[in-house]
């Protein structure tokens, strides 16, 4: 009866499709290399009012990883709840053509030891959060940054109903427009020097969810290009970090993030404003670290990046009604995790999927401890490739054969390897990694000249200029 009187009041108009919707809805912001340490609550040299709030709102997952710290990878692991090495995906994807497509399936890098090949593209028979999200009625917009392929493999076509502002390219060439070469996005903005970026892609967010009128919930992923390279910041606020004595390159990082915030504060001040906000669940996260300075944190994007510095990123999730304000969970969790995590908050029930590596963070979210298990990590650039977390241990491998075993509780910047000490732990996380890895390879594709191309890399130029 109650349904049926539902449906009743939505024919008549006497209440709107936002009223009337059961689901929340689902804003997933996600920012390109923001590192852990660079928010206002931890390093008060960042100017974050807007992100400092929202932890006082939301669950911070202190210990959130990415599976595979680089651009591509991070991306394909949160669409499909999938470690990025099952999907044969070790590396970010680069570009053989000019307009930033690619006609290999695989790239190889001239400097990587291992001389793996890594997937161009998100292969369309990966099923991806938006095309399940479908199965339980929502509208799936895509805006921002895809890194995942080139126009075949961009969002429509990965169950997405909407795609704004997307690229081929993993960064703009500028912040400023024009912002990309050839025919990308945002093209209507080329004769306009002073339109920031990030703004515009704040506006395209506003205008979404204001003019949202369809009776169904709607899960609104927004990938920032920012705060990746090239750093250049807001002139105005660049000036300001300036006259306060930090260096050129700080003042545009700092900048470029407070830029961010801004765009955060207003997204979450829509929704408020919409009378959104008590339905609507809120998840901000980065896909890995900074390329500057990560301290505490050892390692970043350009170095080390399997060290706390690259590996682990800032998350924080509101869920109304379900999460409880200011609240943290310390356990170590990754971002395949928001997967299934999506499922359930959409479904309302217990979501269940071999498939996939990620398990659901509905019991942290309500308060509970998720149960123990192994995360693994891996990436194909240099020596240092992979790597096991138990709970509190990290054991991380090389090519070479080096080995280095930290507590990250105990020792969070990463100063005293325990392989020597800790040597039964170690010997039994060497063992677990071995295994994994193998069963990983298990599933690769084989890779040929006929399938691949090969990116010359400088060595020194590519750690010089952080490319990842």
């Amino acid at each position: 009866m109650k349904k049926i009187k539902l449906i009743f009041l939505l024919c008549m108009g006497v209440i709107s499709p936002v009223m009337a919707q059961e689901k929340p809805n689902i804003v997933l912001l996600f920012v390109d290399d923001y590192g852990w340490s660079d928010v206002g609550y931890r390093n008060e040299s960042f100017v974050t009012p807007h992100l400092d709030q929202f932890k006082k709102e939301s669950l911070e997952f202190t210990r959130a990883y990415i599976p595979t710290p680089t651009c591509s990878p991070s991306r394909a692991s949160l669409l499909t709840g999938k470690e990025a090495a099952r999907l044969q995906m070790p590396r970010h994807i680069g570009h053989e053509m000019p307009d930033g497509s690619n006609t290999k399936e695989f790239g190889l890098w001239s400097i990587d030891p291992a001389k793996r090949g890594s997937r161009n593209w998100l292969p369309l028979e990966e099923v991806t959060y938006a095309e399940k999200l479908k199965e339980y009625g929502y509208y799936n917009a895509f805006l921002g940054k895809w890194h995942l392929g080139h126009e075949t493999f961009h969002p429509i076509h990965q169950g997405f109903d909407e795609q704004i502002g997307v690229s081929n390219f993993g960064h703009p060439k500028s912040y400023y427009a024009p912002f990309f070469k050839d025919k990308n996005a945002y093209q209507e903005f080329n004769d306009q020097p002073d339109v920031y970026l990030t703004e515009v892609m704040t506006d395209t967010a506003v205008h979404f969810l204001e003019n949202y009128n369809k009776p169904q919930p709607f899960m609104m992923t927004l990938w920032y290009y920012t705060v990746h390279g090239p750093h250049i910041g807001k002139k105005e606020l660049v000036q300001k970090y300036i006259d306060q004595g930090m260096s050129p390159k700080y003042a545009e990082y700092h900048a470029m993030v407070e830029s961010m915030d801004k765009s955060v504060g207003t997204i979450l001040k829509t929704l408020k404003r919409l009378k959104m906000d008590e339905n609507t669940v809120v998840i901000i996260t980065s896909d890995q670290g900074s390329f500057f300075e990560n301290t505490p944190l050892a390692g970043g994007k350009r170095q080390n990046t399997l060290g706390e510095g690259g590996a682990r990123v800032p998350m924080m999730i509101k869920y109304p009604s379900v999460t409880k304000a200011g609240t943290e969970y310390s356990k170590p969790i990754q971002t395949i995790d928001i997967f299934p995590t999506l499922m359930e908050i959409a479904s309302g029930q217990t979501y269940k999927d071999s498939n996939i590596q990620g398990k659901s963070l509905m019991p942290a979210l309500k308060g509970k401890s998720m149960k123990k298990r192994n995360l693994y990590f891996m990436r194909s650039y240099e020596d240092q490739y992979a790597a096991i977390m138990q709970e509190d241990w990290k054991l991380v491998k090389y090519h070479s054969g080096k080995f280095e075993l930290f507590n990250v509780v105990e020792d969070i910047s990463e100063e005293h390897d325990k392989i020597d000490v800790e040597t039964k732990r170690a010997s039994k996380m060497k063992a677990a990694l071995l295994e994994w890895e193998n069963e990983v390879y298990a599933g690769w594709k084989e890779v040929t000249s006929e399938n691949s191309h090969l990116f010359k890399v400088n060595k020194k130029k590519a750690k010089d200029k952080g490319i990842k």
